[in-house]
């Protein structure tokens, strides 16, 4: 079988090495393209591809048109709104992600963002300390259990939402559960966000939410850009000078968050998966689920059932 990796931004040596080594010892030809310029470029390679790793690249319904032997589709990384997964259901192509492979590095950041935030963004003035601050967990998956451990370390009290885990199951893991999303903002001095971006949550976090959060609340954003009612935030800080916004996906509206010098910062890029560890884990994995796939016809992480 053939297997692309199609990568606008390439995966790091290593994770390429330790890919290969998975797709070639298990007797498939490995193929690459890496910083592609142009969708023609990718629609070129996969016209004969049986399955294709890939990261933030979007798989639209055109590529899947002009890839008539792909079988299998798996994105290194949690989030997979970047590919038609139900046009590729109709085409009867399975489409994975590999959970969990970059939650510790996404984790992390969420406490290097903080950090940098309750310090005043390091301008010299007195800050103040995590230690003792209630923090609210938007989503209780693989990200949110990461951070719930991280903030434990800090001496933190931890709550956690999630309409989709059991609190029983919240609670067994040493974090508060929290009975409504709204709940959540109004009894935390600081709200991580770790939900994906569906229809049901595109722009849910607005200002009824978010004007819950007591003085000096700080909100968190490392999962999606579109889960931000972004006019909404802007017009809640505006007329609350304590609110703190600190994320790794750069609004659309950056220009107007920048205004709020001092309570705001964003990242250059999307930075949570970017560490060499996070890299290289998912990639392995993709390159292990291909296998598993093509060797048994496991279907274990398919998102498209």
């Amino acid at each position: 079988m053939k297997v692309l990796v199609a990568t606008e931004k390439p995966f790091a040596a290593e994770a390429v090495k330790g890919i290969r080594e998975e797709i070639e010892n298990a007797g498939h030809q490995l193929a690459m393209l890496e910083k592609y310029t142009d969708k023609s470029q990718l629609v070129d390679a996969i016209k004969d591809a049986d399955a294709v790793i890939v990261r933030s690249d979007k798989i639209t319904a055109d590529v899947l048109d002009a890839a008539k032997q792909l079988k299998i589709v798996v994105r290194a990384g949690a989030g997979y709104d970047s590919i038609d997964i139900q046009y590729a259901k109709q085409k009867g192509v399975v489409v994975e992600n590999t959970p969990g492979q970059n939650s510790n590095a996404v984790a992390e950041l969420v406490f290097g963002l903080l950090v940098y935030a309750v310090r005043n963004f390091y301008n010299g003035k007195s800050g103040t300390e995590l230690r003792g601050k209630k923090l609210g967990i938007l989503a209780f998956g693989n990200v949110g259990r990461n951070v719930a451990r991280i903030a434990k370390g800090f001496e933190m009290d931890v709550y956690a939402y999630d309409a989709y885990c059991p609190a029983a199951e919240i609670e067994k893991a040493g974090v508060k559960a929290v009975d409504c999303q709204g709940g959540l903002f109004e009894m935390c001095d600081i709200v991580s966000l770790h939900i994906p971006a569906t229809a049901e949550t595109k722009e849910s976090i607005n200002y009824g939410l978010v004007s819950k959060m007591g003085k000096g609340g700080i909100l968190v954003n490392t999962a999606r850009k579109e889960v931000i009612n972004e006019q909404d935030i802007l017009k809640l800080m505006a007329e609350r000078a304590d609110l703190k916004y600190v994320t790794d996906i750069k609004p659309d509206a950056d220009a107007e968050f920048a205004k709020f010098e001092g309570r705001y910062f964003s990242t250059p890029k999307k930075m949570g998966a970017q560490t060499a560890e996070a890299n290289t884990n998912a990639g392995i994995a993709a390159a292990r689920q291909i296998n598993a796939f093509f060797a048994t016809g496991d279907t274990k992480f398919q998102v498209n059932k």
